[in-house]
Formats: structure tokens, C-alpha cells, sequence
């Protein structure tokens, strides 16, 4: 109960859980994919390799983050063991089920030149050092601080515990993956499901030293209150300014119906007569995709985005030859770039002071394209 406990009030179960991103799947599956690794662990039958190569297959339709946990889960595994688990051809079949499973998805990223890597290498490269500097404090954060003992015993349980021992390879695991992870510049939620593991491994000797369950349950409580204050909409946007420094995706949802409005207003500046050769480009996913949830109510028609997988989604026609509603940050350049006779004609506040891809956006009016859209896309794809 303690171990649901710690899950359920965890920032960022919370996070992820009132929301749908790759991450969520990603969350899950992590989490499933190290309970059948313990159960192959536990019981030593090799045959749990196959359930194990179903969830990596899975997982890597989803994101491919789960491929680090199963390199390092395999690397633990060969330093300290038990290694005979290895030794069995399950673990071959495994390997080409999820295979199998993620054969399609690694055949399309072949094909189109591997975007996800350059993806991570942007990542890498413009938010690098702050995730490094970042990773141990929002480690604690995003399980809770009210949380480092337990999963500090669940670190302790696992390397001395006797009767555990035969489960130490996922504290090893754990330490690889946050050098990998530190050493790439890579995010500090992508290794939390391991935390958490070691959370409820820590569960039973902290309810041993503390046998007061209304001194757990007040714990839990602390713990679920400051996370739902951090993870959910449930303060007043003006004050989401510190919690948007931890979880961005609650400050950059304030706005969108503002934005919409915005970009209406814009729309009808365009002659009804060009309306519908006309096209509205975002320069970001999110700002697509709050035209795409609220333009409908102001008859906005469906927007356009190179950023990332979204511009894989819709590639405007070529015979969309009318005026172009281009919406991003001032600083941008890719209006006067790869669009004709571009005026500002409106800017956009979120209306709460918060500082966020909504704020001070603005919105240009451009005559039309340079060249035609199936020229222009693969320029306006960014992948970062």
C-alpha cells in the first residue's frame, strides 16, 4: 500500500497520467518491462524473455527510450549477474520478437534518415547543459523529496540484503543509465520509472523502522499535495511562473483559447475569396496544435506545423497558392524567408503574465509562397 502510495502522489505519475504523451506509454511501459525483468529475476525461468521482447517491441512503437533500458538491464546483468538467465536460447526468441514487433518503425526511421536521432541531438545540443546541471535536483523533484528515504533504502535493501541480492542488478541499472543519460544531455524524467522501482523496493524495510501508519499516510499526503499544486491545473495561471521552471507542459497550456481568437481576428483580414487557397503555419507543434483544438469555434480551417512529427501529419497542397497566416515569436525569420510580402498584423498575450510560447507571439500575414509547398516542406521541417 505504501509502494501504491508513493506512486500514485508522485509528481510525476500526476505529470503524465492527467495528460497523453509518449512519455505516458513510455512511463508504463518502462515500469512493466522491470517487473517482468524481476519475475525472470525471481523465479530464474528463461521463458519470461518472450513477454520481455513483446513489451520492448511495443515500447519502441512508442518511444525509443526503452531500448536503453533493456541495454541496461542486459549491461547489470552481465556485471552482476546472476548471469545464467543468459545463457538460454528464450533470450534469443525474445530478441526477435521485439524485433519483429518494432520492424516497421525502425524501417521508416531508416528511410527517412533517421529523425529521431537528429532529434536527440538537438536536444543535446540546446537544452544539454541545463538537463545536466538539472538531472539530481529534479530527480528529487519530480518523484518527491519526501520520498529520498524510502527509495535510498530500496538502494540499500537490494545491495545487502541477502534474501534481495538476486534483484541488485536493477540499482546497478539505474546508476548506468543516469551516466548515459547525464553524459548525453538527455532529459532527467527519462530514467524516473527505474526510481520509482527502487521506491517500493525500499517500501518494506521503511514500513519496519516507521510502524506508525498515520505517520505514512500524513508522509503520502504532504507528498500528493505539493505534487498536485506542481503537476496539475489547479492553481491560478499568474502563479504557474515557478512551476513552469519544473513542469512546462502546465504553463504552456495557459492561452491556447487566446491564441485561437488571435488568429481568427487574423483570418478575417484575409477576402473571403482567398480564404480557401489560404493556410495557417505555426512554427511550433504547440501553437498547431491549440488552432487545431480550439480554431474549430472561431472557423479556423486545420493548421499546418513543420515542427517535428507534426509536419509528417499534413503537408498543405500545392494548389494552396493564397495568402499564408504565419504564427510565431518575433524573432523568427521564417516568414521573410520562405514567404512573400509578410506583415506583422497582430500579437498575442496569453493574458496572465506568464512567460510562455504564447506570450508576445505574433502573427504575419504574408501574399504567398516562394515556391510550392511540396518545394518548401522538407525546409520547413524542424526536428528541434
Amino acid at each position: 500500500m505504501l509502494a501504491a502510495g508513493c506512486a500514485a502522489s508522485s509528481a510525476m505519475v500526476l505529470a503524465l497520467g492527467h495528460m497523453l504523451a509518449t512519455a505516458t506509454v513510455d512511463f508504463c511501459l518502462w515500469l512493466l518491462l522491470s517487473w517482468l525483468a524481476l519475475r525472470l529475476l525471481r523465479s530464474g525461468d528463461p521463458r519470461w524473455f518472450l513477454p520481455i521482447g513483446v513489451v520492448i517491441g511495443i515500447g519502441v512503437l512508442n518511444k525509443y527510450l526503452i531500448l536503453l533500458l533493456a541495454g541496461g538491464l542486459l549491461v547489470s546483468l552481465l556485471l552482476v549477474g546472476p548471469r545464467t538467465v543468459l545463457r538460454s536460447p528464450w533470450l534469443v526468441v525474445g530478441a526477435l520478437v521485439a524485433a519483429a514487433i518494432a520492424a516497421p518503425n525502425i524501417a521508416w526511421q531508416a528511410a527517412n534518415g533517421w529523425p529521431q536521432l537528429h532529434v536527440a541531438a538537438g536536444i543535446a545540443a540546446d537544452q544539454g547543459a541545463e538537463n545536466r546541471a538539472l538531472f539530481v535536483p529534479l530527480q528529487v523533484v519530480y518523484l518527491s523529496p519526501l520520498f529520498i528515504p524510502v527509495w535510498v533504502a530500496g538502494i540499500v535493501r537490494l545491495l545487502r540484503d541477502p534474501e534481495s541480492r538476486w534483484a541488485r542488478s536493477m540499482v546497478v541499472t539505474y546508476g548506468l543509465l543516469v551516466v548515459a543519460v547525464v553524459a548525453a544531455g538527455g532529459k532527467a524524467y527519462y530514467v524516473l520509472p527505474l526510481l520509482l522501482v527502487l521506491t517500493a523496493a525500499g517500501t518494506e524495510p521503511v514500513v519496519r523502522a516507521i510502524p506508525s501508519t498515520r505517520t505514512l499516510v500524513a508522509a503520502v499526503g504532504v507528498a500528493a499535495a505539493v505534487s498536485v499544486a506542481v503537476t496539475l491545473p489547479v492553481l491560478p495561471p499568474s502563479t504557474l511562473g515557478p512551476v513552469n521552471a519544473m513542469n512546462a507542459e502546465q504553463g504552456e497550456q495557459v492561452g491556447w483559447p487566446e491564441l485561437a481568437e488571435t488568429v481568427a481576428e487574423s483570418w478575417a483580414l484575409i477576402p473571403a475569396e482567398q480564404r480557401a487557397d489560404a493556410v495557417i503555419f505555426t512554427i511550433n507543434y504547440g501553437q498547431a496544435g491549440a488552432l487545431e483544438r480550439y480554431g474549430p469555434e472561431w472557423g479556423l480551417p486545420t493548421p499546418y506545423s513543420g515542427h517535428m512529427a507534426y509536419s509528417d501529419w499534413a503537408v498543405p497542397p500545392d494548389d494552396a497558392t493564397g495568402p499564408v497566416l504565419v504564427v510565431a515569436d518575433r524573432e523568427s525569420r521564417t516568414a521573410e524567408t520562405y514567404f512573400t510580402d509578410c506583415e506583422i498584423v497582430a500579437m498575442n498575450d496569453n493574458g496572465h503574465g506568464l512567460a510562455n510560447d504564447e506570450r508576445d507571439t505574433v502573427v504575419r500575414l504574408c501574399r504567398g509562397t516562394v515556391a510550392p509547398w511540396s518545394t518548401l516542406w522538407p525546409q520547413l521541417r524542424r526536428l528541434g
